[in-house]
């Protein structure tokens, strides 16, 4: 059986880190920042780790 591809568009989001989690970037900072409180832009810089949930269908995409 060949392998499966990788999905092009979730590896461009995504990464696996050094002890398996995969992490990524959160979406909606590029734009419409005025509306937005200074909490929010802050919290929307950092990147953070998939849920358990949604591990092992990211991990076959990427």
């Amino acid at each position: 059986m060949p392998k499966m591809k990788t999905k092009k568009s979730a590896a461009k989001r995504f990464k696996i880190t050094g002890s398996g989690n995969i992490s990524y970037t959160k979406g909606g900072n590029n734009h419409f920042g005025v509306r937005k409180s200074s909490k929010r832009k802050r919290r929307l810089r950092k990147s953070t780790v998939v849920s358990k949930a949604m591990s092992n269908r990211t991990k076959l995409m990427v």
